[in-house]
Formats: structure tokens, sequence, C-alpha cells
């Protein structure tokens, strides 16, 4: 068990952000002192890490609240079938963003930057 600011250092967030989090009851202490401080198990640190490692891939809040709400039953479904297309849509576009650089790269900027085209499509 360990106190909120031990939580958030261990997670690399702040102190803010572990109650944010407390408040979309995505991480639950596990208990309270009689001083009123929260205390929290390693279940609390693992979502926590989990988290933010979602975010850093491209998941909204929301979408990590449906995965984790998810994650208890069978069937995780629409929200990863959806998150499968987003990610894959993102990957067409950064490949075609990796090439014009590389276009750049070896023949320099003509009239119209390869890579505003790639982006612009």
């Amino acid at each position: 068990m360990v106190r909120i600011s031990e939580l958030a250092r261990a997670a690399g967030v702040g102190i803010s952000t572990v109650r944010f989090y407390e408040r979309r009851g995505l991480v639950v202490p596990t208990a309270r002192t009689r001083g009123g401080y929260r205390h929290y198990d390693h279940e609390a640190l693992r979502r926590l890490k989990f988290i933010r490692r979602a975010a850093r891939l491209g998941f909204t809040l929301t979408e990590v609240e449906q995965l984790l709400t998810a994650s208890a039953k069978p069937d995780v479904g629409e929200v990863v079938t959806g998150k499968v297309a987003e990610i894959e849509q993102r990957m067409r576009d950064l490949d075609r963003v990796r090439l014009a650089l590389l276009d750049v790269a070896e023949n320099g900027v003509r009239e119209q930057c390869p890579v505003v085209a790639a982006l612009s499509d």
C-alpha cells in the first residue's frame, strides 16, 4: 500500500492526475487512513501505467475507460475494432509521409513539397 504521492511518482504523473482519474473511476484507492490519506495497491499503479501508455498510442480517455470496462468482459468488440481501423489509417498516413520525406532527402524540394502533398491527400 502506498500513498497518492508515492503512486504518482511511481507512475510518472502528478498527484492531480491521480485524483482526476480517481474522480473518473479509473483508479480507486484501496483504503483511507484515519487522517484521510488515500492508500493504493499495485493494481492502481498498473492501471495508471496502462492509461499513460494507451494515451501515448493515441487512445482517448473515453476509449481507455471503455477498454478497462470491456476487459472484464469476454468481448471487447466495437472499441477494439474501431481503434484498429483508426491505427491502420494512421499507419497509412505515416507511411505516405515517410515516403515523401525519403523523396525530399533524395531529390530535394520541388515545386510542391512532397510532404505537403502527402498530408494534403
